[in-house]
């Protein structure tokens, strides 16, 4: 042993600084050949393909749009979150497919695509979007059936006689 570190600042020295870090951290674009940022989003059984690319704002669901597949205004709210705290309400144009599952685990299923392709088009947008949680996927499903059961934990109906 040459030097001896007693500290941590002599240990940072000895790593080479801090631009390998740097390096790491830092995200690129995720564009296909038309230009476009894909993601897919997951939630329950609904699985939703997301395309997102510069346009007028117009956010069409399996052909349709998002007012009108998604009648509900809670389920139309749920959508267009990740866009309105990216302040890129009117920017982008976005097509989705979305199958599986009810209506609520599909609007869940949008939003956590539209977060995902969002940061592959602006990956300094991760930030923002992480912190409200619209990244993680949520792993919450329905649980099975069991033997000797009505249904995953209801038991059958005692009767004395």
């Amino acid at each position: 042993m040459a030097t001896e570190t007693k500290t941590l600042d002599d240990l940072a020295s000895l790593k080479g600084g801090t631009s390998a870090a740097a390096e790491a951290t830092a995200r690129t674009q995720k564009l296909d050949k038309l230009g476009r940022a894909y993601a897919t989003g997951k939630r329950k059984d609904a699985v939703a393909r997301v395309w997102l690319k510069p346009g007028k704002g117009m956010i069409t669901v399996n052909d349709k749009d998002f007012k009108v597949y998604f009648a509900r205004p809670v389920l139309q709210m749920m959508l267009q979150q990740p866009l309105s705290i990216a302040n890129r309400a009117s920017q982008y144009d976005i097509r989705i497919t979305v199958t599986g599952g009810g209506l609520s685990g599909q609007a869940g299923a949008v939003r956590h695509g539209i977060s995902k392709a969002l940061t592959y088009y602006e990956p300094d947008l991760r930030g923002v979007l992480k912190k409200q949680g619209f990244l993680t996927r949520d792993s919450r499903t329905v649980e099975r059936k069991k033997y000797g059961r009505v249904k995953a934990r209801r038991s059958f109906q005692f009767s004395k006689r």
